[in-house]
C-alpha cells in the first residue's frame, strides 16, 4: 500500500529538469515504494533495481549494452539501490553527457554510499533529497483522514478539546512506534514492536556492517543503547567512550557512520559569542523516535515513562528535520539553554505541558539578546501566542503545523 508522502510532490516540480534526481536515506523508509509509485504514473518510463545482479552487471561490465537496454528505450528511467554498483557515479555520468533527453532517478540507502560511488563524479548533474520515516501529518493523513483536516495550522485558535485528545491519542502512537512506513502499515502494536525490531536488527545494523566490514556489531549496538538514554542531551566523548569500551578515534568513526545512515543526529550549538555562549559537545536525537525505543525496547504508554521530555523534544527534531530546517541549539557558560534554534534565527522550547503563559528565563534571555520575530513554545495545554519586547511567543501543541 503506498503512504502519500510529501517529497513526491517537490520531486514532480524537476521532472523536466536535466538533473539526474538522488533520493537517500535509511533503510526501509520506502524509498523503493516512492519510486515505483511515481514510475508507474509515468509514460515512457522504466523501473529498474540493482539488488538485480544481472542488471547490476551488466551496467557495471558493459555500459554499452546496458544503455541500449534501458536507457535508449525510455524517457524516464528509475534505477532503485544504485548504491550497489561499483562504478556507479562514473556510468551515471557517461549516460548522462552522452545520451541526450532522458531523466534519471536513482535511489540509495545512505549518503554515504552515494558519496563514494556517484556524487563525486556528478558535480553540477544531480539534484539530491532525502526521504526520511513519515512526518505525522503524513501518517495521519494514512491513519485517519477526517482527523487530519483538523490539525491546526499556524495562526488558527484553539481547537475543540475533544479533538485535541484524539489528535494526541494518535501523537502517542506516533512517537512511541515511529514514522517507519511498515511501521505504519502494521495491524497492531505487536506487529509494530516486531517490524521496528527487524528494521534495527536486520536492516540498519547489517547496513554498517557491510559499510565497515564490523564482524561484531556488539560495541555498535552499545554506542546506540548508550546515545538513546541521552536524547536531548549534550554528549561526552569521555562518558561514552568509557561506556562502549570504544577509543576515542572509534568513537568518532561510529558516530559518524551512524549519522551518515540516518540513525542519529549531532546538533551543534548556535553562538555568535564564543567567550560566553559556545559549548563544543553536539546534543544528540534520533531521526525515528520508534526506532530509539526499539533500541532500548521501551514501548510503554508515555504517561508511564520517565523520558516522555526528552521523547517530545525527540519528536520535534524530527518534525523540524524532515521539513529539512536546520537545527541548532543555544547554551551559555552561564547555563541558559534553549532546545532549538531553528535556521538560525527562530528559538523553539519544548515542554510536556504549561499551564500558564510563563516564558523560561533562558528563552527570555535569548529573546531579549537576539530579538528574532518569533518563538515556539511547544507543550500539552496552550494554542495561543503573547508578545515580548515585539517578539510574538507562540505557544504550540506538539502537533502543530509549522510551515
Amino acid at each position: 500500500m503506498y503512504i502519500r508522502r510529501d517529497l513526491e510532490g517537490k520531486i514532480s516540480k524537476y521532472l523536466d529538469v536535466p538533473e539526474i534526481i538522488a533520493v537517500t536515506g535509511a533503510r526501509q523508509v520506502g524509498k523503493t515504494t516512492l519510486l515505483k509509485h511515481m514510475q508507474e504514473k509515468i509514460d515512457k518510463s522504466l523501473f529498474i533495481t540493482f539488488e538485480d545482479i544481472s542488471i547490476r552487471s551488466l551496467f557495471d561490465n558493459d555500459i554499452k549494452s546496458f544503455i541500449a537496454l534501458y536507457i535508449e528505450p525510455y524517457r524516464y528511467i528509475f534505477i532503485d539501490e544504485f548504491q550497489y554498483s561499483k562504478n556507479g557515479g562514473q556510468f551515471l555520468k557517461l549516460i548522462y553527457d552522452t545520451v541526450k533527453d532522458k531523466k534519471i532517478f536513482i535511489s540509495g540507502s545512505s549518503i554515504l554510499d552515494l558519496t563514494i560511488h556517484a556524487v563525486k563524479y556528478l558535480s553540477g548533474r544531480i539534484f539530491s533529497f532525502v526521504l526520511y520515516p513519515l512526518t505525522f501529518e503524513e501518517y495521519l493523513h494514512h491513519k485517519d483522514d477526517g482527523l487530519y483536516d483538523l490539525l491546526p495550522k499556524a495562526g488558527d485558535k484553539r481547537i475543540n478539546p475533544l479533538i485535541a485528545e484524539k489528535l494526541y491519542a494518535q501523537l502517542e502512537d506516533f512517537i512511541t512506534y515511529g514514522g517507519y512506513r511498515r511501521v505504519a502499515l502494521a495491524k497492531d502494536n505487536e506487529e509494530k514492536r516486531e517490524v521496528l525490531r527487524n528494521i534495527l536488527n536486520i536492516y540498519l545494523l547489517r547496513d554498517i556492517r557491510d559499510l565497515i566490514g564490523l564482524t561484531d556489531d556488539y560495541k555498535m549496538l552499545s554506542l546506540m543503547k548508550a546515545l538513546a538514554l541521552q536524547v536531548g542531551n549534550v554528549i561526552s566523548y569521555q562518558e561514552l567512550s568509557t561506556l562502549t569500551a570504544q577509543n576515542f578515534s572509534d568513537l568518532r568513526k561510529n558516530l559518524n557512520l551512524l549519522e551518515k545512515t540516518y540513525i542519529i543526529s549531532l546538533v551543534k550549538p548556535y553562538y555568535t559569542n564564543k567567550r560566553l555562549e559556545i559549548v563544543k559537545n553536539p546534543k544528540v536525537y534520533f531521526y525515528d523516535t520508534g526506532l530509539r525505543n526499539a533500541v532500548i525496547d521501551d514501548f510503554r504508554r508515555m504517561d508511564s515513562r520517565q523520558d516522555m521530555g526528552s521523547l517530545f523534544e525527540g519528536h520535534i527534531f524530527t518534525e523540524f528535520t524532515k521539513k529539512n530546517c536546520n537545527l541548532k541549539y543555544w547554551r551559555t557558560k552561564s547555563k541558559a539553554e534553549v532546545d532549538f534554534i531553528v535556521d538560525n534565527k527562530i528559538p523553539a522550547e519544548v515542554k510536556s505541558a504549561a499551564d500558564k503563559l510563563t516564558i523560561s528565563k533562558s528563552l527570555r534571555s535569548f529573546v531579549g539578546k537576539y530579538n528574532p520575530s518569533e518563538a515556539y513554545v511547544f507543550n500539552k495545554n496552550l494554542f495561543e501566542t503573547i508578545k515580548i519586547n515585539g517578539t510574538n511567543i507562540k505557544f504550540l501543541y506538539h502537533f502543530s503545523d509549522i510551515e
